[in-house]
């Protein structure tokens, strides 16, 4: 140990920061049923207990970069649903969630109080109690700024955080799976998974999208072989208008002639011989039943080998806001071109005939290039698929958050201002709903954005936890193991809190209201059990707009946290 110390650790401490991140994420894939480890954690009792026998002092701005990263990230992504949630059609939502947040404020604050712990051990509770990472990189930049403080008292404070965390989140994890999968349930007498069958039977009756479905292919592309006199000497136009006016969407695509693909308009007349390539929504071309009314299906592998498209577009024109789905679709623009998907604020829209359309929606358009382009520029912008991060825009929101978050005014000693890691995650916020509404720009992909998130998380706690390793087990003998309890107290509280109000004043549906608990808490290890139990996904509906508020809360609680005990 010695020699990796003076050879290679000493000298050169980022191939020890990778060495320790890779030990934590192996041990964030320890797995018991729906309940792991998970990285961050991993990579935090790694860097304990490495950092622990090392004795390796890691210092400049690493740990700083890394956490604004994820912090920004962390904004980003859930900036729409949180805008979206301060929005009248959330607000029983965000009220739960709120319920929930600041009960577990209130509830660290007090065990924190009864305890006598200071605020490196009072952001740790917190932070492992309620399971938000983020409080470890929160809570130590408020304690820097303390004033009164020096910078050996505020490193050991800090080296506390990573302590209390380590030792109460674990417990912050199995608690809320067994509360809100097992022992809630039953305390009330109700069947979970009953209950979230029912009401996925009553979502899925109220959809009436004859273009959405699950499980199967939604569009489909067939030829036909004319072979029905009927047929014969109809215009393409007439056939689609036809289609069109009894409620089906079926539109001939390309068409073959004496063995040659020719190029058709609307006046083209059908012959006897010719192949046709019929685009269509599936169950329009079933009940139309095309064998019978045009002929034999074939397999006509050049003229069904057509460019086709889904493109991303972006309403960006007033022509077209407020109108609906079921209109939009019959403009002479949109034949043979189908709706897939609508977004609106980042969030993901079931696809509805009555769905309406605003500017700033995205709407995932699919069918033959040229028409859907032809559409695309009829309806707004198209946002071309991208794998390349728009540098310019993350990077200047970094520095303007950063900039916000520099600590200025000051009352009774105390910082009124943001930290530079909460003004990264506010910033990160705005900039992530500017993005939602103005997807023209901004691009950060999903991989990208989990680089940026996960791994700046890692990197930070890993670095915490090589830093806080000497000292962990002099910080354990002093916290001492009531912490666990202390930890359990802040883990359940806010959560009992949280369910009484949902229950018994919003009353809730119980599966929705079990997921939008876990998304207040952000443990994803309880809405993990809840959809095991409930064998549905439908606890997940109520997980969005609380995760995204509590996220936001928890993390400033580091810096609350810390003000109140300090």
């Amino acid at each position: 140990m010695d020699w990796l110390r003076t050879e290679i650790f000493q000298p050169h401490p980022e191939l020890l920061i990778f060495l320790t991140i890779a030990v934590g994420f192996l041990l964030g894939r320890i797995r018991y049923r729906s309940i792991a480890l998970g990285a961050v954690t991993g990579c935090l009792v790694a860097g304990l207990v490495i950092g622990s026998q090392v004795k390796v002092e890691i210092d400049g701005p690493i740990k700083s970069v890394f956490f604004l990263m994820f912090l920004f990230a962390l904004g980003y992504d859930v900036g729409p649903q949180f805008f979206r949630a301060l929005r009248k059609d959330g607000l029983p939502q965000v009220v739960l969630a709120l319920v929930v947040c600041v009960t577990g404020l209130a509830a660290a604050w007090a065990c924190a109080t009864l305890a006598g712990y200071g605020p490196g051990l009072s952001a740790g509770l917190l932070g492992g109690g309620l399971t938000q990472s983020a409080v470890i990189g929160v809570g130590s930049d408020a304690i820097s700024h303390l004033p009164g403080v020096d910078a050996a008292e505020a490193r050991d404070q800090s080296h506390l955080i990573a302590v209390a965390y380590a030792v109460t989140y674990p417990l912050g994890t199995v608690l809320p799976a067994l509360l809100l999968a097992g022992f809630l349930p039953r305390l009330l007498r109700r069947d979970l998974a009953a209950e979230s069958a029912v009401l996925a039977a009553d979502l899925e009756a109220a959809e009436d999208d004859p273009d959405a479905g699950e499980g199967y292919y939604k569009h489909v592309l067939r030829a036909y072989a004319v072979d029905v006199a009927a047929f014969a000497g109809r215009t393409i136009g007439d056939f689609e208008a036809e289609q069109k006016a009894a409620g089906r969407r079926l539109y001939i695509t390309r068409l073959r002639r004496a063995g040659e693909i020719l190029e058709h308009t609307a006046d083209t007349r059908v012959e006897i011989g010719d192949v046709l390539a019929v685009s269509a929504v599936r169950g329009d071309l079933v009940a139309y039943d095309a064998r019978t009314h045009i002929g034999m299906e074939t397999d006509d592998f050049e003229l069904l080998a057509y460019r086709t498209e889904s493109l991303h577009v972006v309403i960006t024109g007033r022509n077209h806001s407020g109108r609906t789905i079921r209109t939009l679709r019959h403009e002479e623009f949109m034949p043979g071109v189908f709706v897939d998907e609508h977004r609106r604020a980042g969030a993901d829209l079931r696809v509805r005939l009555d769905n309406t359309v605003e500017r700033g929606d995205t709407l995932v358009l699919t069918g033959p290039r040229s028409r859907v382009e032809a559409a695309a520029a009829e309806l707004g912008r198209p946002v071309p698929t991208s794998f390349a991060t728009d540098m310019v825009w993350i990077a200047l929101g970094l520095f303007l958050g950063g900039c916000l978050g520099i600590p200025a005014l000051h009352a009774a000693g105390a910082p009124l201002s943001l930290s530079t890691s909460t003004g990264a995650l506010l910033m990160g916020l705005v900039f992530g709903w500017i993005r939602s509404k103005y997807p023209t720009y901004g691009n950060l992909p999903s991989a990208a954005q989990w680089l940026m998130g996960t791994l700046g998380l890692c990197v930070f706690v890993t670095v915490v936890g090589l830093n806080a390793g000497p000292s962990f087990v002099p910080g354990l003998r002093e916290a001492g193991w009531p912490l666990l309890l202390w930890g359990a107290a802040v883990t359940s509280v806010p959560l009992l809190a949280g369910f009484a109000y949902g229950h018994f004043v919003q009353r809730l549906p119980l599966p929705i209201l079990l997921g939008a608990l876990a998304g207040a808490q952000t443990t994803t290890a309880a809405l993990g059990a809840l959809t095991e139990r409930a064998r549905s996904q439908i606890p997940a509906l109520g997980t969005t707009v609380p995760y995204a508020l509590g996220n936001v809360l928890l993390t400033m609680w580091g810096s609350a946290i810390v003000l109140l005990r300090r």
